[in-house]
Formats: C-alpha cells, structure tokens, sequence
C-alpha cells in the first residue's frame, strides 16, 4: 500500500532534481508543462487527491516531441479512467489510488492506460508506511538512502552562482554539456515510483483532468516487517528512462521492471503524521516508538535532518497551511512566522545535549 507521502521540494527543485539521460546519454533537465508549476505545492503530508509531481514523456502532450524527452507535470492521486461516464470524479465507486502490479491486466482501469503507454514516474521525499503492533499503529518515513553529498546549495556553489542556466535542455555546445556535468544536482536524492496516468473530461464538458495511480509490489525484505506491499520503486536513471520511454520499451517489458527492491531506508516518526491535515517538518521526525514524543537520531535519518535544517527557506516554496489542501482550494497561504521548526528545534535540543 502507499496512501500518504512527502514532497518538500520548491517546484525549481524537482525540476534540477529529475535530471536524467535521453537516449544517446546527453543529461538533460525537464521542464514544466505549462500552468502546471503553479498546481504543485509542496507538502510534507500529501495524501490521494492532492497533486503531485510526476514526469513523463512529452509525447503525451506533443505528438512530434520525442519520446525519450520527459517533462514534468502536476496530477491529481487517484485515477479517473478516460471512460468514467460521470461528470464528479467522487462518484467513482472504487478506489484507484493504488494498483497491484500481479493485476494490471485483469482491470480496464489499469489495462488501458498500460497498452496506451501512459507510463509515468512519481516523484516524492519519501513514503509513509504503519506497521501494526497490538492496537496500535506506529508509522515509518521510507526513502532513499541519501549520501553525504546531498545537501542543499552544493550544487548552487559549483555552479557559481549560475544554477538556473546549468542543465538546461537548450545548451548544446560540448563547453555547456561539460558545465551541466559540473552543476548536477546534490540534494535530497527523489525516490521514483513507477505509475500510470489517464486524462479524463467530463462528459458535459470542461477541463481534461490529469490522475495518477501508484503501482504496488511485494514488499522487499527489508520493508516487510512493516507492510507486506510497497511501491514499485525504480532504482536509477537508466530504470526510469526505460519505464517512461514507451517507444523503446514496450508495456510487457516494462512490467518486468517492476519488483521489490531493497533500496530504501526508514525510520519511525510521531503519529502527527496521522491527520493527513498536519503539514509541518513534525511529520517526519525521527522518534523513538518506545519512549512517546522523544526525538531519536538514527543512521538513517542523520541526513534527512542534516538536508532541513540547512535548507534555505528564502528559496524554497513554503508548503501550504496545515489547514488547506494542495487541490487548489484556498490556495491563498498566509505567511508563517520565522521561527525555529520542530526539526531544527529537535536538532539544537540534540547538540545541546552532545556539549
């Protein structure tokens, strides 16, 4: 399963951070659709319904546009199929958040936008998860192990000063592919689930609405002490441009790619996590499930810290109020006080402590 996840990243992020190769191995940095940066909004708790950034090929939107291009685009969690006959997606009667990859061919939902190519990538901080345990349920933050490497602003200081031209898909000269190498992005590493999308217009008319639903597997052994299923992860550059490139490799190849990795990392966080309307750093801190309330400093979690508590706010998007959704509605956010967040309140408590 997979019903909530986090995506803290400016919309400028996600596009330096989904880089990736075209298929005669240049890099290359996708772009936003157009109006679809402004649908984005960061969120440290998205659950199904909110948009979320996900790439894909520019095909799907403009016919003479490579396959092997990818673009990034904001859609909705929750998968409306092109045929729904009704004119209010929550009238659905099933669920579409997510699709078992052992049943993709038995579900015209699903069936449909696979043999159409309509592959595409979400992209997301990480995952949660809750693992059951007596009447309780303790959640986890699961996520790509991260390097020393990734932490903010690194890439800005090799750029010098010039991150906005470096990788850029108009750069063509050797001397420009050779400073796109230098100006990779070193942040936080996106995890990269592999999904489907459809595009859906109400049948009494109106804008085409873009959904996504998110492919399930077996959990990975090291997943499986908290959940039995997991998201088909796609580790690597080379698995998503395979999984997004529908030209080269065809639907059934495709599925072959997908099955449990052990690739991820986790840690347990508060259950402030539970109310899908938190949206606050809190949502994943590091605690001890055993001791109620009291931050822990893990292995796994040493860099995820270290990545917020150096992020730079003036040039990141403030995600939205706790009290509003990223759909659209209420989009007006009244600006937070600069004051020290639960993460960075946590992190001074735990160098106070080493003194």
């Amino acid at each position: 399963m997979c019903g909530r996840t986090a995506c803290t990243l400016a919309p400028d992020e996600v596009s330096r951070a989904s880089e990736y190769r075209d298929r005669s191995g240049r890099r290359r940095r996708p772009h936003w659709r157009d109006g679809d940066m402004d649908k984005y909004r960061p969120s440290y708790n998205k659950s199904p319904q909110s948009n979320s950034p996900v790439l894909l090929s520019h095909r799907h939107f403009k016919k003479d546009a490579p396959v092997d291009e990818f673009v990034l685009a904001a859609m909705r969690w929750g998968l409306v199929p092109a045929w729904f006959k009704e004119n209010e997606p929550s009238k659905m009667q099933y669920s579409t958040n997510n699709c078992r990859r052992e049943s993709l061919l038995e579900k015209k939902s699903y069936k449909d936008p696979l043999l159409k190519g309509q592959r595409c990538v979400i992209l997301a901080d990480g995952f949660y998860e809750w693992r059951r345990q007596d009447k309780d349920k303790q959640p986890f933050f699961i996520y790509f192990p991260q390097s020393k490497q990734t932490l903010p602003g690194s890439a800005d200081t090799q750029c010098g000063g010039v991150k906005q031209e470096c990788q850029s898909e108009a750069h063509t000269t050797e001397q420009e592919e050779g400073k796109e190498e230098e100006c990779r992005w070193t942040g936080w590493r996106l995890l990269t689930i592999a999904g489907l999308f459809d595009c859906w217009t109400p049948p009494s008319g109106g804008e085409p609405l873009y959904t996504y639903t998110v492919i399930t597997v077996d959990a990975s052994s090291d997943i499986q002490s908290i959940h039995d299923r997991m998201p088909a992860v796609l580790d690597g550059e080379e698995e998503v441009r395979r999984w997004l490139d529908f030209g080269e490799v065809r639907s059934l190849d495709a599925l072959e790619m997908l099955s449990p990795k052990n690739a991820l990392t986790f840690h347990p966080v508060s259950s402030f996590v539970n109310n899908s309307r938190n949206n606050s750093p809190e949502c994943l801190q590091p605690v001890d499930p055993n001791i109620k309330k009291k931050p822990v400093e893990t292995a796994s979690s040493k860099m995820m810290m270290s990545w917020l508590k150096s992020s730079t706010p003036t040039k990141r998007k403030e995600p939205a109020d706790s009290t509003k959704t990223d759909t659209g509605e209420n989009s007006t956010a009244q600006k937070r006080p600069k004051t020290t967040g639960p993460l960075q309140q946590w992190l001074l408590g735990s160098e106070m402590n080493k003194k």
